[in-house]
């Protein structure tokens, strides 16, 4: 797959061909999927389904560049990840992906702006342009007066919202949420979930999202499901 301009309407930001993964412990191996074949375009959402233990978060963690296929090869934005050195693949996933966990993973000691700050940081931004970047972002998702507040003052709702800011501040191809709303009651995991929905309109970012939810999943683009080690296109009116 040659490199992929980032800017066409039709652009394959994230793709895996033939993709496995066989974790082995002494003689005992055990697939959890084999020969996956996916594509993400420029502004597309994607939910992925499946049971628990189906390997959707390692499915997640493969297209991301934070595990090692057992087979085939993840494209991102027309990289390929296994043919770069670990430097060079950090620096790929800092800037043309974003994450969003369960679990915010903000780092305590930081407050929200920091938090936001420190990818743009990494990828080479100026202070006062990582600045600028994680300010307006935290305004946009209505954190503009938690600025100084470190993640033990904020709540679970805002702590997501800061995670969903810090995702996009490098205003990344695509960003990768693994069950971003499964930590939040019912009301903050609508508003959240909605948010990541403005922000994917307004920046043009793709989604890709691991969920065991079938009622947000069926708001996005494409429903995915991975079952018995397959994946699979699951029509909207089955979600």
């Amino acid at each position: 797959m040659s490199e992929i301009a980032l800017d066409t309407t039709d652009t394959v930001v994230l793709a895996a061909e033939g993709l496995g993964k066989t974790y082995a412990e002494g003689k005992l191996h055990t697939p959890v999927f084999d020969g996956l074949d996916f594509a993400v375009r420029a502004g597309e959402t994607v939910a992925i389904l499946g049971a628990s233990g189906a390997g959707k978060s390692t499915l997640l963690h493969l297209l991301g560049g934070l595990d090692t296929p057992s087979a085939g090869e993840v494209f991102v934005a027309g990289q390929k990840m296994s043919a770069l050195s670990n430097a060079a693949r950090g620096t790929l996933r800092n800037r043309a992906l974003g994450f969003v966990y369960q679990f915010h993973h903000l780092l305590p000691e930081f407050t929200a702006l920091e938090n936001v700050m420190l990818p743009a940081l990494l990828s080479g931004a100026s202070d006062s342009d990582a600045t600028a970047r994680a300010r307006g972002l935290l305004e946009t998702v209505g954190l503009g007066h938690r600025l100084g507040h470190k993640p033990g003052e904020l709540s679970g709702g805002e702590r997501q919202r800061a995670a969903v800011a810090r995702a996009l501040v490098n205003k990344p191809a695509c960003v990768l949420g693994d069950e971003p709303t499964g930590n939040l009651d019912e009301r903050t995991a609508a508003t959240v979930f909605e948010l990541m929905l403005e922000m994917n309109r307004a920046q043009r970012t793709s989604l890709v999202l691991v969920t065991h939810d079938r009622r947000l999943a069926g708001k996005l683009d494409r429903v995915m499901e991975l079952h018995q080690g397959k994946l699979r296109e699951v029509a909207k009116d089955d979600v």
